[in-house]
């Protein structure tokens, strides 16, 4: 809250502004007393600049401290009203239009922030500390309405001013967010060009080392983000790499408080600390598509500790999305390796995150649905899995969740045996053999396993082989382990019900060592049933007892943790369809489901 200085030398204002100050900061902050001291000077009938600036004081005092945005915003438009007729006061003036949007903006009046801001923007152009931050507010606008086309133009506009005002820093801020927000439209031909310029501008800029390396993390996270989407696991470790390497720089850094010469460079793209659980997130991401689930379970620990103690001290919403992609992330690894009962007590703390934030939860609805229909399936509801994932469809327009919902629901339709004609008309919109929806090399393989499983259930084997190999084929060349390990057993069960024990083993023993590897306890239950019956049909008496008896100890671990989560009330969000999550939930009857996929 800084003084007016020469502009308001009188004594009864630099009074009035220390008291406000005093009480501003006083642990806790007194408020009320700092908004009576503020309200005091206009009792001496100000000049405007002073009025100006204790309207835009108040207002800002009154949005981050209290609950009457009302009275804010009458503060800030009076602030905005009056600096506009002064000359030289931008600072006041810039600030008083970006509070004053963002309130709007939380009061849903969208269509009162747009008009502000781009009066804002039109008048700044020779600030360009203000001209670029208000480009960077309007941009942000936009993507939060999902008009990602106009924040696109919005940053390239940005991009091309701070290079005529000689801020290559800024700029290349500018244009990582374009590329960001042309990998959200999956523009993929104007994101490689895009990327490329960034990477030249980030290697080649000279300037403070933090911000180097920022921009460089920046950078790398739009890689391998990029990679990550295209389902390329093996291809983005070079990229993830750097991007760790990166970050422990960064952490030796001590920040430095020179300020920049040029006043467009002022700009941090985010903290050094939400950067690191960033990075923890890419790796996550990474561990999860390739079947490290322990390695992903390390990182995800270390995330989450992290971003407590962040959440402590700082209340930023980007915080808590970091919080819900990783619990989605961790949510996935306990259903492979059989800690159901862990997984739905983490879906209830993703919906009770959500319920904070309205916003949240319409951008991570689609995810949680599809995160109930995986429970649901893995504690065999078949119907209610079903129900979760057409809500899911519903609920998302991004092609690659789309995709990855409609191979789950492929998958029960199989399992139900009796859905032939909705099963078809799915197969067919993720044909991989024909004009497949998505980029994504690892959904393009899984939908071969679909189509091998399918065909394994209708006895085509021969047919069912061919697809089976192209999985293999397609995860071998990215590290794709799960869908590796899947596609190894269902090949051994096909060898195994034609008769030929030999490639029956030769198939289900790497499928046991990768499962138990990963641990996939679905793929270690079937491998040890085969293996058991493999070894009896050939009179390997031991080994068949050895394989039932593993068979037994992941059939009771199974069991014992699908009673577990069926007998919490948290088992109850099974049924749950439309709107928000819900508050309360009841316990049900102990569990009410068929346990006969288990055994």
């Amino acid at each position: 809250m800084a003084a007016a200085g020469a502009e308001a030398p009188d004594s009864w204002y630099l009074a009035l502004l220390g008291f406000a100050e005093h009480f501003r900061t006083s642990s806790p902050p007194k408020i009320r007393l700092c908004v009576h001291c503020l309200q005091a000077v206009f009792q001496f009938k100000p000049p405007q600049r002073v009025e100006a600036r204790t309207h835009l004081q108040l207002g800002s005092v009154l949005y981050h401290h209290t609950k009457n945005s009302e009275l804010a915003g009458k503060h800030l438009e009076k602030a905005w009203l009056i600096s506009q007729q002064i000359a030289q006061f931008e600072d006041v003036k810039f600030e008083a239009a970006s509070l004053l949007s963002e309130l709007y903006c939380e009061q849903n009046l969208v269509d009162s922030a747009k008009p502000l801001l781009r009066k804002a923007i039109q008048i700044s152009q020779q600030t360009p500390y203000w001209h670029c931050r208000l480009l960077f507010q309007l941009a942000q606008l936009h993507t939060l309405e999902k008009d990602l086309v106009s924040a696109c133009d919005l940053l390239g506009v940005g991009a091309e001013y701070a290079r005529v005002v000689g801020s290559e820093y800024t700029r290349a801020l500018f244009l990582l967010s374009k590329g960001m927000l042309l990998l959200m439209e999956r523009k993929l031909q104007e994101v490689h060009p895009l990327l490329t310029l960034c990477g030249q501008i980030v290697e080649t800029w000279q300037g403070n080392p933090i911000q180097k390396e920022s921009l460089r993390v920046f950078f790398l996270v739009l890689q391998v983000t990029h990679y990550l989407d295209a389902g390329q696991v093996k291809s983005v470790k070079p990229c993830l790499k750097q991007l760790q390497q990166c970050i422990q720089t960064i952490s030796t850094l001590h920040d430095d408080e020179i300020l920049p010469s040029n006043s467009a460079d002022l700009f941090h793209w985010l903290p050094k600390e939400h950067m690191c659980v960033l990075v923890y997130l890419v790796t996550v991401m990474h561990s999860m598509q390739a079947g490290y689930l322990e390695k992903a379970q390390k990182y995800t620990d270390k995330a989450l500790m992290q971003l407590e103690k962040l959440k402590m001290l700082d209340c930023s919403p980007i915080l808590s999305s970091f919080q819900v992609i990783l619990l989605e992330h961790i949510i996935m690894c306990r259903l492979v390796t059989g800690h159901k009962a862990t997984a739905l007590q983490e879906i209830s703390q993703v919906c009770q995150l959500c319920q904070q934030s309205p916003r949240l939860f319409s951008n991570h609805a689609a995810q949680l649905h599809t995160l109930l229909g995986l429970y649901c399936i893995s504690v065999n509801c078949m119907d209610n899995a079903e129900a979760q994932f057409t809500t899911a469809l519903r609920l998302t327009t991004h092609q690659e969740l789309w995709a990855f919902i409609v191979t789950n629901l492929a998958s029960v339709y199989i399992r139900e045996g009796n859905r032939h004609q909705e099963l078809y008309s799915l197969l067919e919109r993720i044909n991989p053999d024909h004009n497949f929806p998505v980029s994504s090399h690892c959904l393009r393989a899984a939908a071969f396993y679909i189509r091998g499983l399918l065909s394994f259930f209708q006895g085509r084997y021969n047919e069912a082989k061919r697809f089976l190999r192209e999985t293999l084929k397609m995860s071998n060349a990215e590290d794709l382990n799960r869908l590796t390990a899947c596609s190894l057993v269902l090949l051994g069960h096909i060898f195994y019900v034609l008769g030929n024990h030999r490639e029956s083993n030769n198939m289900v023993v790497p499928a046991m060592q990768l499962a138990s590897k990963i641990p996939d306890m679905s793929v270690q239950l079937w491998s040890s049933a085969l293996l058991k019956d493999l070894n009896k049909a050939c009179g390997n008496s031991m080994d068949a007892h050895e394989a039932a008896q593993m068979h037994q100890n992941f059939s009771q671990q199974l069991l014992q943790d699908h009673i577990a989560a069926c007998s919490l009330p948290e088992h109850n969000l099974i049924t749950w369809t439309e709107g928000l999550p819900p508050v309360q939930i009841q316990a049900p009857n102990g569990p009410t489901t068929s346990l006969a996929s288990l055994l």
